[in-house]
């Protein structure tokens, strides 16, 4: 029997790969398992090249429980090892200077790991002692068996073994007793070993009998040794791939396509990344993309390899360039993972154009289920948006989809105003902006539907891609103002100033309380054919507090109350009636106060234009006095002026009505007012 030390020169190795891979210590089953299928794999390679010439046997790797004696076993028929090859490669840990090694990386276990093969080393975080017991394949070969407790101590002796290869047996400690669970084991296999290249067995299939579960002969296999994305486009079906996303995704809807990556150079990277059904909350989609390296499941946490937008895309990629053990610095600044990025994001974009090349139907058929994904990869990453623009589409409220350049074409001859700048109309509900669209269609406009959830910001990076171009949603002006061809006086000059002051308060005063918003009436002359009141919402203010809502740093808009434009159209018969019948009624009691308070302002202007060249302290007393009262006076003449246009607009049920109209048209008529409404159009029928 041989006793020695492990060549570490300090006896702290053990506690380190404790400690810093507590977190991660189930990982010690898939570092075992794919040592026990290289050696498998190696021993093929040999026999294969006639370096080894006897019977290769039964090629599969075994994991096995033994809960009597506390041990989990993982054990191959691969190439074995020598007593000199334990010595290499367990005993000789492979590097130089130990000291300096661990206090370089004593705080980053994967670099441990990974970087310097210690991969079997992982087993004691899980194990009070490990023993190996191999046979090499080479001939006349000696078994050996390795014992070690945790310390840098071990044992080395010849045993008899008839079986070539390697038995890893773990002395499962005091802590770790889940991994003496069937249940568990499995779940692990499965999860990191599923599609392994070596058949892994572990217990046996059941059946059931009697009333209830029971082994059969027949070994259980708990891996897929061919999986989908190892073989070529042209050896699958479609049902093959959609097969292997239900196997990747259970109980998930089929996916709309897909993308088989298949590349050699500069490095090495096979997968299939699938389109699914993208839901509103993509946030809940993220983190199903599984990275493998060799077959061997690495993580499900791809940010660096994948770009951003990418991750909500479902699937496998595989790259051996990629080590086991990565951690998120190592993503961030290898070279090899960049170029992984690149690639994929170009790999995307070009079967997305094929797919828009060959089978336009089905791609617009698609287009609601990938838009988001899409217009998410336009705003975040601008290689992939030169590549997009080529096939983004634009739909109309008719379901009709077009192009950029194919929708710039259809409108540029009716919808370019008297700047030169193209303007693209857009609604965001087809049926509360019902009457709007219905308008603009009128007038031969197009109307875009921007209803998606990414759809706002969307059309600010559009903004300042196309060249004078501008977006406006269909209710954010009168349909007359949305492509102003020339230029147009502002308002209507139809009304003389009192009538203008008189209607403001009349129907000012006719506007029901409507949380968190603002109304501003305004006169417009915009033909007989168009309604009588409508609501409008500036398109800049309205956009930023949408964008606040999606978007941190922005509270200010979002804090805002909703500005709303109440327009009166000045031609329509019914606005001209009202107009005619509150002068009729007013006018006698109005006039003469609004004559007063003319009066007392052109007062208040020549006392405040004589004082324009003196200081504060220089104005007599009184006449500030004076220009203060005057002030209060004017205040009080208004607050009667409004007073008894308020009263009177109360009484009349066609102010009341036209009011009513526009807000229900918005969908901003609720609750009592909604109900005052109903009674009243009952009573004028």
């Amino acid at each position: 029997m041989q006793k020695g030390k492990i060549g570490v020169t300090t006896d702290n190795i053990f506690p380190i790969i404790k400690k810093f891979l507590y977190s991660d210590h189930e990982i010690f089953l898939r570092e075992l398992v794919s040592n026990a299928v290289d050696a498998t794999q190696k021993l093929k390679t040999l026999s294969s090249f006639g370096d080894f010439k006897g019977e290769v046997g039964d090629m599969k790797v075994w994991v096995s429980i033994d809960k009597e004696n506390g041990t989990l076993t993982i054990s191959d028929h691969g190439v074995g090892m020598t007593s000199e090859e334990i010595e290499k490669y367990i005993n000789q840990i492979a590097f130089s200077g130990a000291e300096e090694f661990l206090s370089k990386y004593k705080n980053d276990a994967n670099a441990i790991i990974g970087h310097f093969g210690l991969g079997f080393y992982s087993s004691f975080m899980v194990a009070k002692k490990v023993e190996i017991r191999t046979l090499s394949y080479q001939e006349n070969a000696k078994a050996v068996m390795w014992t070690c407790d945790g310390s840098p101590e071990f044992e080395m002796s010849e045993i008899d073994k008839k079986e070539r290869g390697t038995d890893i047996i773990l002395y499962i400690d005091d802590e770790n007793k889940e991994f003496l669970e069937t249940s568990k084991i499995e779940s692990l296999l499965r999860k990191y070993c599923r599609f392994l290249p070596v058949p892994v067995v572990f217990g046996k299939e059941q059946e059931w009998k009697d009333g209830k579960y029971v082994d059969t002969d027949k070994d259980k296999i708990i891996n897929d040794t061919e999986p989908a994305w190892t073989k070529k486009p042209t050896e699958l079906t479609n049902e093959d791939y959609k097969k292997f996303y239900s196997d990747l995704f259970p109980a998930s809807d089929e996916p709309l396509f897909w993308i088989h990556l298949n590349v050699d150079y500069p490095f090495k990277l096979t997968g299939i990344l699938y389109f699914p059904k993208i839901k509103n909350n993509f946030d809940l989609n993220r983190n199903k993309i599984q990275l493998y390296s060799n077959q061997v499941f690495v993580t499900d946490s791809v940010e660096g390899i994948v770009p951003e937008f990418l991750m909500l895309l479902q699937g496998v990629i595989d790259s051996p360039d990629i080590p086991l053990n990565v951690s998120r610095s190592y993503l961030q600044s290898d070279s090899n993972v960049k170029k992984i990025s690149t690639y994929i994001t170009k790999k995307v974009a070009d079967r997305l154009q094929e797919l828009f090349n060959s089978e336009r139907k089905q791609f617009e058929e698609k287009w609601d289920d990938i838009k988001l994904f899409i217009e998410y990869g336009m705003l975040t990453d601008e290689k992939f948006y030169e590549r997009a623009q080529k096939f983004v589409l634009l739909k109309d409220t008719a379901g009709k989809y077009y192009t950029l350049e194919e929708y710039k074409t259809l409108i540029e001859a009716n919808q370019t105003d008297k700047s030169g700048s193209l303007v693209y109309i857009y609604a965001t509900d087809r049926v509360a902006q019902y009457n709007y669209i219905e308008m603009a269609q009128s007038k031969g406009y197009s109307v875009l539907l921007m209803d998606g959830q990414l759809d706002i910001h969307f059309i600010g990076l559009l903004e300042q891609k196309l060249e004078k171009s501008r977006f406006v949603r269909v209710d954010s002006d009168v349909v007359e103002n949305l492509v102003q061809k020339e230029d147009k006086d502002k308002g209507d000059v139809s009304l003389d100033t009192f009538q203008r002051n008189m209607m403001t308060t009349v129907f000012k005063s006719q506007i029901p309380t409507v949380e968190k918003s603002e109304f501003m009436v305004m006169f417009e002359s915009v033909g007989e054919s168009a309604q009588p009141v409508m609501i409008t919402q500036n398109e800049f203010m309205r956009r930023m507090k949408e964008m606040s809502a999606m978007q941190q740093g922005m509270n200010f808009y979002g804090e805002l109350p909703d500005s709303y434009n109440l327009i009166i159209n000045t031609d329509h018969p019914l606005s001209k009636k009202v107009i005619e019948e509150t002068e009729s009624a007013c006018e006698s009691e109005v006039k003469p106060i609004q004559t007063e308070i003319d009066s007392l302002n052109e007062s208040i202007t020549k006392l405040k234009d004589g004082h324009k060249d003196k200081k504060e302290d220089e104005i007599p007393v009184a006449e500030k006095e004076e220009i203060k009262n005057k002030q209060s006076q004017v205040e009080d003449l208004k607050k009667k002026e409004n007073q008894i246009l308020s009263e009177y607009a109360g009484q009349n049920k066609l102010v009341k009505q036209l009011v009513d109209l526009a807000l229900l048209s918005n969908n901003m008529l609720k609750g009592e007012a909604l109900s005052q409404f109903i009674r009243r159009s009952i009573e004028m029928l």
